[in-house]
Formats: C-alpha cells, structure tokens, sequence
C-alpha cells in the first residue's frame, strides 16, 4: 500500500464536495500533467492512502483522508467535447489520459496547513513543500506519512501482534 497527496483548488473540487458526492466516491479526473498521468495509470493502485489537499485554500492545506476504490483507467473527460478538461488529441483506443476513482474516508480537522507542515524538519523532502512544486498527484514516503498521521491525529496503522516467547 502507497500513500499518494491529490492537490485541488477547493473553488474546482474541494473535500466537502466529495464528501457529498453519492458513496462519497468520484473520479479523479481532468490530470494533464505527463508525471501525474503516470502515477495514476502506472502506480496508484486500489487500497492505497491520499491526502486530500487544497492548493488554493486559506491557507492551502492537507483537509481530508481519501483512499484509491479503483486504479488506474482512462480518463472519459478527455473525450467529451463539453468538458473543461477534454483533449481532442486523446484518442479512446489509445487514451492519453487517465483517473483513479477515491471515496472519502474522514476529514482532517484542524487541517495541516502549508506554514505549519514547513515548520517540521521531518518533513523537509516532501514533495509538496519543494520550492517550485505544482505537482498534482505526488508520492509521500512512509515516514512522511508516520509524521502526517501524528500531526492529523489520526490512529497509527494496524500492527500484526507480536508473538509472544515461551
């Protein structure tokens, strides 16, 4: 299992939209960056964890916990002519862009925001707080992710039990 960081404007898509969404579950659509692309046809797959974050909040933060129902698959926005996100280029037999679906798991409150996650030094290779980063879709290492969970307050990962010496 990976944990993945989505970004979104929360005036395009935020964390209370897909909260409402039907079974809280939609598709991540309208990528159209090349290495986003490749995470999510190539890498994100069923299971894993995303942080939901708000790039254009005030102030942008981590505000929700989501994770992956289905991995990767061509993106339908790319072909409908009346989509914001359609590419007249992407050709359904050989799609150029692709979604995951994800459902909404809980609400991160308080939200982490970006000043605060800058102030933990753990936390300095974080993709998202590399200068210069618009990365949409971004991998998040499992200590990266240890940390996050703390500071969210979220419950650690279940553990197998330890067997116990006789």
């Amino acid at each position: 299992m990976a944990t993945w960081l989505f970004k979104t404007e929360p005036t395009s898509y935020s964390f209370a939209d897909l909260l409402a969404e039907p079974d809280r579950s939609t598709g991540w659509d309208g990528v159209r960056n090349y290495q986003a692309r490749n995470f999510l046809r190539d890498q994100v797959q069923v299971g894993d964890e995303v942080l939901f974050y708000h790039s254009r909040g005030d102030p942008p933060a981590i505000v929700g916990l989501a994770e992956v129902i289905k991995a990767g698959h061509p993106d339908p926005t790319a072909f409908d002519p009346a989509d914001d996100h359609h590419d007249p280029a992407s050709d359904p037999a050989s799609p150029t862009w692709y979604q995951v679906c994800i459902r909404a798991v809980r609400a991160i409150d308080p939200p982490l925001t970006l000043p605060m996650l800058r102030t933990v030094p753990e936390l300095s290779t974080l993709e998202l707080l590399r200068k210069g980063s618009r990365l949409s879709v971004q991998p998040v290492t499992p200590d990266q992710w240890r940390i996050l969970r703390g500071l969210a307050g979220l419950e650690p990962a279940a553990q197998a039990p330890r067997k116990r010496k006789r």
